[in-house]
């Protein structure tokens, strides 16, 4: 007792603001179940296992910790047992539906580091500091439970007090299923429809000059018609529309959405029909092999991550992250949790480094993969999903998302962890460069690189190999139909698209409308072809599946893709500028009658910032006026000229000149710092003319004072891809992520990997040998480099 009243000045009793770790070790998956139990820093209040407190200890010097462990109550019969009553509207996570988990008991004791003396709690005997933050500790909700609830509670929409009563007005609007556009401006894009008069307008312009011109809310200031609707969001789950409400400021719930909408003849009932029909065409129990008598597996490799709340889309794409080399190597062989933990910062919950590391040592151990009576029970990357989804609006929620979306979105947070350390960045055994070549009717061409993680692919139905069987199958369901019946899901053929036919489609000419020659100084249709210019380690297809159709929810094409376990595709390599080839010559003609060339914005550059969000025209204008360098060069012009006067001016030929112009003075400055000229004023123009962003510019692009080309050959390819691996088109099948929904943010996920020769197939806490493996059924598909 003598020795824990002499480290009282290292007891803290937690404030209302502090976050209790105390349902999970910060550094593994150890709980308070697990042998030896959790032990909670009380300083800090972070949660440590029994291997990895004392490196807290040695890391802080906090001696002082609650002990907590939990034991198993012995588990009386099913009939005996009281079913408990959901206390929060969700299912897998605690309090929610299905949440019958067996009881424990719990015990308490205090823990004094090096030497682990042990004092009981509770016990009168204790300082009333020390017995204060205890009962603090233990009557808090924990950080994971908050962070649950708040999820959930978020995602959770009131009932608008508009809803019942609202009137609509009876004027023969009738909305149109596709084509829509504000009715005030030229915006095809965020727009909401009016539940009172069936108005089509803009949303809301945000701080960063994107989104709409503020016309919907202009109507309602002017109208006082209360809700709206966003276009694009209406599907046969109404519940997941977005309907807006003015005067209450907020996303509301509409249980009339239904009525609402069939007055402007968007029939609700057609869409549940059109969602419902897809649903069963779809074979569920294929992809999940469902009904199989598979082999459960267990051991390192072979640990299953639970449903933490719609959270197959990351369990999915992690399982494969982690079965591949770079990602193993980075956060497994050569990293181990005490090298992560010691550099991390005082919060290790919050570090990606840490939370990799420990998610990665979690799956590959084996510690975790123990047979239970059903499977195993796999771990629960809390804190790992907490990090990755930082600020995310969509990925911090508890709904379903698009896998593709947080495969690019993983690649992106962990490359900010690396930044310039090319040695530790596990993405880059993913990332290739694209050559796209662009030929004009004049004969000459233009060439363009850009970056990229992933090959999108479409699929050319027409290309199916079993149209006989299709045709025929067409004739019958049409047949059946006249007389009422339905086809059974063990008749239905569906078509058979080879992969190479996808890749083809890739790789083969496609036509350019309106496209400005440079060497004819008029528009005209030129054709583009694309290559790799680089192999990667991994190469990463997206099958586009989801397609939109006239009417109101996307298609998701029911077909099968065959795919061989081995590709090659090193005839897709690109080739270059070719002897006697001639280059689009940049600028006006040597004609000095003829129209000067009007500027012309890489439409890679513009594409991707209008992704972010930004407005076309201000993204067409950055990426000319910095000489299409590159995106974060556009994206520091957008942020330093979002309140020009003239930024929603159209852009014209003679504009370019002046706003492109940069202060001489500037340009002088950076001379008089040794920069030469031209170097000096590119980086000017990538800077909207910030003499200190210039100079960062140019000492991060080294490679500009020698790119003063003139020639039509472009690159968006950053200094930093010089990185990026090459070698043989060789390729063979390593993982598939399948799934199964009528959209990519509703369904299900499920991940085959394989792994010491043999599939298997991960989904969530279930890991099995795979049985009838359905490859032919994957939305991405992961290829890994045949070494020569």
């Amino acid at each position: 007792m003598d020795l824990l009243r002499s480290h009282l000045h290292k007891v803290r009793i937690p404030e209302p603001t502090n976050r209790i770790h105390k349902d999970e070790c910060c550094i593994s998956f150890d709980t308070p179940r697990s042998e030896g139990g959790l032990y909670v820093d009380m300083n800090s209040f972070l949660g440590f296992g029994r291997d990895h407190v004392e490196w807290n200890f040695e890391k802080t010097g906090n001696p002082v910790y609650l002990h907590i462990v939990q034991r198993r109550k012995p588990e009386p019969d099913e009939a005996d047992r009281p079913l408990k009553k959901p206390t929060l509207l969700a299912i897998g996570v605690e309090g929610g539906f299905g949440d019958q988990e067996p009881e424990y008991d719990e015990t308490f004791e205090i823990t004094i580091l090096p030497d682990f003396i042990s004092l009981p709690f509770p016990s009168v005997d204790l300082p009333e500091k020390v017995r204060l933050a205890v009962d603090k500790v233990i009557l808090t909700e924990s950080a994971d439970r908050k962070q649950q609830l708040a999820a959930w509670v978020a995602d959770k929409k009131k009932l608008s007090a508009y809803a019942m009563d609202l009137k609509q007005i009876d004027n023969g609007v009738i909305v149109p299923p596709t084509g829509w556009k504000c009715s005030k401006c030229d915006k095809t894009e965020n727009l909401w429809l009016n539940l009172t008069d069936g108005m089509i307008l803009c949303g809301r312009k945000l701080w960063d000059g994107s989104g709409g011109n503020n016309h919907a809310i202009e109507h309602y200031e002017q109208t006082k018609y209360p809700l709206a609707v966003k276009l694009g969001t209406i599907t046969a789950d109404l519940e997941a529309a977005d309907v807006f409400s003015y005067p209450e400021d907020d996303s509301v719930e509409d249980p009339l959405l239904a009525q609402h909408l069939s007055h402007f003849g968007i029939d609700f009932s057609s869409l549940q029909k059109r969602e419902l029909d897809c649903n069963t065409n779809y074979d569920w129990n294929r992809i999940q092999e469902s009904g199989k008598d598979a082999e459960l597996l267990f051991g390192p490799g072979y640990t299953g991550l639970a449903n933490l709340g719609n959270s197959c889309y990351m369990a999915s794409i992690m399982q494969v992250m982690f079965s591949t080399h770079p990602f193993v190597s980075r956060y497994f062989e050569k990293q181990s949790l005490k090298a992560a933990f010691t550099t991390a910062p005082a919060d290790p919950t919050l570090d990606l480094n840490m939370q990799m590391t420990k998610l990665g040592h979690g799956l590959l151990s084996g510690k975790y993969s123990a047979p239970m009576k059903e499977g195993q029970e796999g771990i629960r990357p809390r804190m790992f999903k907490s990090v990755i989804a930082a600020n995310h609006p969509e990925f911090s929620s508890m709904r379903q998302q698009d896998a593709l979306d947080f495969f690019l979105h993983l690649i992106d947070r962990v490359e900010q962890a690396n930044p310039g350390s090319h040695e530790l960045n596990p993405c880059s055994g993913f990332k290739f460069i694209i050559e796209e070549r662009v030929q004009c009717p004049s004969g000459k061409v233009s060439y363009n690189k850009r970056s990229d993680y992933i090959l999108s692919l479409s699929i050319p139905l027409h290309e199916a190999t079993n149209k006989e069987q299709l045709e025929a199958f067409n004739q019958k369901k049409a047949a059946m139909d006249l007389d009422g019946k339905e086809v059974s899901n063990e008749e239905i053929v569906r078509p058979r698209v080879p992969l190479e036919a996808c890749l083809a489609s890739f790789s083969g000419p496609e036509e350019i409308p309106d496209f400005y020659s440079t060497a004819l100084n008029s528009k005209t249709t030129a054709t583009k072809t694309a290559g790799f210019n680089t192999f990667p380690d991994y190469l990463v297809l997206h099958m586009r599946k989801f397609v939109m159709e006239a009417g109101w929810v996307p298609k998701k094409l029911d077909v099968y893709i065959d795919v061989p376990d081995t590709i090659d595709i090193s005839h897709m390599r690109s080739k270059g500028v070719q002897p006697g080839e001639e280059l689009l010559p940049e600028g006006a003609s040597v004609d000095n009658k003829a129209e000067p060339a009007p500027p012309v914005a890489s439409e890679d550059i513009v594409s991707q910032l209008a992704s972010m969000g930004f407005d076309y025209l201000h993204c067409q204008k950055a990426a000319i006026n910095t000489s299409n360098t590159g995106v974060e060069e556009a994206m520091n012009w957008l942020l330093s000229h979002m309140d020009d006067p003239d930024i929603n001016d159209p852009i014209s030929n003679d504009s370019r000149a002046s706003e492109q112009a940069v202060d001489e003075a500037s340009v002088q400055t950076l001379i008089s710092f040794g920069f030469p000229e031209d170097v000096a004023i590119k980086a000017l123009k990538a800077s909207g003319g910030n003499i200190e962003k210039a100079t960062d510019w140019i000492f991060s692009h080294p490679e500009a004072s020698s790119s003063a080309s003139a020639d039509s050959s472009t690159s968006n390819v950053n200094a930093d891809d010089t990185y990026i691996p090459d070698g043989s088109g060789r390729y063979k099948l390593m993982a598939f992520v399948s799934h199964m929904g009528t959209s990519t943010h509703c369904g299900h996920y499920v991940a085959h990997v394989l792994k010491d020769g043999r599939w298997a197939i991960f989904n969530d806490s279930k890991v099995a040998a795979s049985v009838d493996l359905p490859k032919d059924m994957g939305y991405l598909y992961f290829f890994q480099r045949i070494s020569n």
